[in-house]
């Protein structure tokens, strides 16, 4: 293990948690307690101590391909999805995603003794190591279990808080079963190509969000609902869609060798301002939403460049596409301006509507779509109507209407 720095783990634990506590992420004293008693370094031994008090994901396990299976989260990200949970003392708490065995570490500190913890991982070896560290740092009472984390863990079930450290594009059935009402369910969940963590409340007929934040996971294995496919004859720029919408790649392939229209909205954003609310509110406006991702060659030759070129939002009709873009300013104080780049027969049209969408947002930065979902084979007539999005499991309510 690396101590080049001479700083004790301790002292570099105590240094992060310090930083997210001045930065702002870190609000909850007892989540700011737990991350200070719990040693993130004994769940990552391959990690030298700088890595693992570092604000930086771990990568513990990668498929041949280099694809990351497994990693330790960032630690700000860790404290803002556990402050989304609202874990008590004595509560049952489910976690999908085993990882390193930390986060469950974390949520036996925050429910006590008198609490109980579920951790579950599809993966045999990242169940394995979990159980070792957790053993390891005096939580042998953490229930760790090898199994599909869509079936959750009925045996120990209900729960009133389930958390999950891995991406999902659906709520499947089991969740809704095993969560408690008025149980707290916090998943990064994935539409229209974007990631949030959201926080929702268990009520009897649905689930409310009450707290959406921006993240990004692993993926959990084996949901099928997001679609992908090239639309160039390189295959350097590529679209990805949900199951639901009507996209079609072979529809739109060529479309960027079509002629390009361009539209400007006047709202710029500084070096370090966030623009990911502009891809949030257009899921819950434009059925079309999806994502655009290019290639280094497609940005150098010009061909497609989206304002961030691996993961950008595009609105998608029929034949026709824009992508959401920006340009330089010649002051870099004021960053960027932002806008919109169409192709095909109603390119502009798409890159108008693209580019009102980025100024509502800048109406108010902060504001989200009210987010509800409902059991799969919920009627149209019982549900708002407002923007709804279909996967196996659950109608995905969108509410335009805004939430601070």
């Amino acid at each position: 293990m690396n101590t080049a720095t001479g700083s004790s783990p301790e002292e570099l634990r105590t240094r992060l948690v310090d930083e997210l506590t001045a930065e702002g992420t870190l609000r909850d004293p007892r989540v700011t307690q737990a991350m200070r008693d719990v040693p993130r370094h004994r769940f990552l031994p391959a990690a030298g101590l700088e890595e693992a008090y570092a604000d930086e994901a771990v990568i513990t396990k990668r498929a041949d391909d280099g694809t990351a299976l497994s990693c330790a989260s960032m630690p700000s990200i860790v404290a803002m999805m556990l402050q989304q949970l609202d874990v008590r003392p004595g509560q049952r708490i489910l976690e999908i995603g085993a990882g390193t065995g930390y986060n469950a570490a974390l949520l036996a500190h925050l429910t006590g003794p008198t609490g109980a913890v579920t951790t579950v991982d599809i993966d045999p070896d990242v169940t394995a190591e979990a159980t070792r560290a957790l053993k390891a740092t005096g939580n042998e009472h953490v229930h760790v279990a090898t199994r599909d984390g869509a079936l959750g863990d009925a045996a120990h079930a209900p729960y009133e808080r389930i958390i999950l450290t891995v991406g999902s594009w659906d709520l499947p059935t089991a969740w809704w079963d095993q969560l408690a009402t008025g149980g707290r369910l916090v998943v990064p969940l994935r539409w229209r190509g974007q990631t949030r963590s959201i926080a929702f409340v268990r009520e009897p007929d649905r689930l409310r969000a009450d707290s959406v934040e921006l993240c990004g996971f692993v993926p959990m294995i084996g949901q099928e609902g997001e679609h992908d496919g090239t639309i160039d004859d390189g295959g350097h720029v590529t679209l990805y869609w949900d199951a639901d919408q009507d996209i079609d790649p072979h529809t739109l392939h060529g479309v960027l060798g079509e002629q390009r229209t361009e539209a400007w909205s006047h709202v710029t954003v500084g070096p370090t301002d966030s623009f990911d609310g502009v891809w949030l509110r257009l899921t819950a406006t434009e059925q079309g939403t999806c994502r655009i991702a290019a290639d280094t060659t497609a940005v150098r030759s010009g061909l497609c460049n989206p304002a961030i070129p691996v993961r950008s939002p595009a609105l998608a009709e029929g034949d026709s596409l824009a992508y959401f873009t920006l340009r330089r300013l010649d002051d870099p104080q004021r960053g960027a301006e932002l806008g919109a780049v169409g192709h095909g027969p109603n390119g502009q049209p798409l890159a108008n509507r693209l580019v009102q969408s980025i100024r509502d947002w800048d109406t108010d930065r902060d504001a989200h779509p009210t987010i509800t979902a409902y059991p799969a084979g919920t009627p149209d007539e019982q549900l708002p109507s407002v923007t709804v999005l279909d996967k196996s499991s659950t109608r995905l309510v969108l509410d335009p209407v805004t939430q601070s």
